[in-house]
């Protein structure tokens, strides 16, 4: 008979996030002290066993929900059963075909599809040129925010990553034009998940997103041992860009934003 807890064990979590840590890898990040104290874990216990986990992260604005998995059917089973815990308005990470099971409850409307990609070929990493790229602190969080209301506007960004040290960028005559971060920084857990990487559009089409990438991931292999990224599926230029990285695509999920129907 199954059973659906409210988890707090970091451990416990942990060794289930270990079996895919591709497909988990913001929550296996999420579980370093820099992160934890802003989420939630769900779990499907069945014959004593943790099944199936839904990871909530709350940025102070808008509660985010993981529900990522292989077997749709169990995570559909799970979502039902905590429906009744989640706010009016979240945002979700799903794995194809399990999102409506919160459509009972909620208005879904969908934000794409999304590929997961991870970094497999360091070859291919290696024979990038990264001259001319440089560190950013907080101290750039202006100009880096300037830029993103530009070239990236509605993206995510949470400006407490600047601390970790992992965003790099690219200034022509004085003006920042490229950044590239993360959305997930864990060496403790020795993964990275990217993030917040664009160019200005005067700059686009030179190659200096790839060249910025590539350096910030020759620093984070310093401290950890896997680095993916999220990219829209409909993005052709830049999943061939993170292909010559030496990123390879392994998992397929949807975004969405849900609000509780009325």
């Amino acid at each position: 008979m199954s059973e659906y807890i409210h988890l707090h064990d970091r451990d416990t979590i942990a060794g289930f996030l270990q079996h895919d840590p591709l497909l988990h890898m913001y929550a296996i990040g999420d579980l370093d002290d820099f992160f934890w104290p802003r989420t939630g874990w769900y779990g499907l216990i069945d014959a004593g066993t943790l099944q199936e986990l839904i990871l909530t992260y709350d940025p102070g604005d808008l509660l985010v929900i993981h529900a990522l998995t292989r077997r749709p059917d169990r995570m559909r089973r799970l979502l039902a059963a905590v429906t009744h815990l989640l706010p009016r308005h979240i945002y979700g990470h799903f794995s194809p075909g399990v999102a409506d099971a919160l459509a009972p409850a909620y208005t879904l409307e969908s934000h794409g599809h999304y590929l997961k990609m991870a970094l497999t070929d360091l070859i291919r990493l290696a024979a990038i040129d990264t001259s001319g790229t440089l560190p950013l602190t907080p101290a750039d969080r202006s100009e880096i925010e300037t830029l993103f209301a530009e070239a990236y506007p509605g993206n995510w960004f949470d400006p407490r990553m600047l601390e970790t040290g992992q965003y790099y960028g690219k200034r022509l005559d004085g003006r920042l034009v490229c950044v590239a971060g993360i959305h997930v920084y864990a060496p403790s857990r020795r993964l990275a998940v990217l993030g917040n990487i664009t160019t200005h559009p005067m700059a686009r089409g030179h190659g200096i997103a790839t060249a910025v990438t590539a350096r910030l991931c020759h620093e984070l292999r310093h401290t950890v041992d896997q680095i993916g990224l999220n990219v829209r599926a409909d993005n052709q230029s830049a999943i061939a860009a993170y292909e010559r990285l030496g990123f390879t695509r392994f998992a397929a999920y949807e975004e969405y934003d849900l609000r509780a129907a009325s």
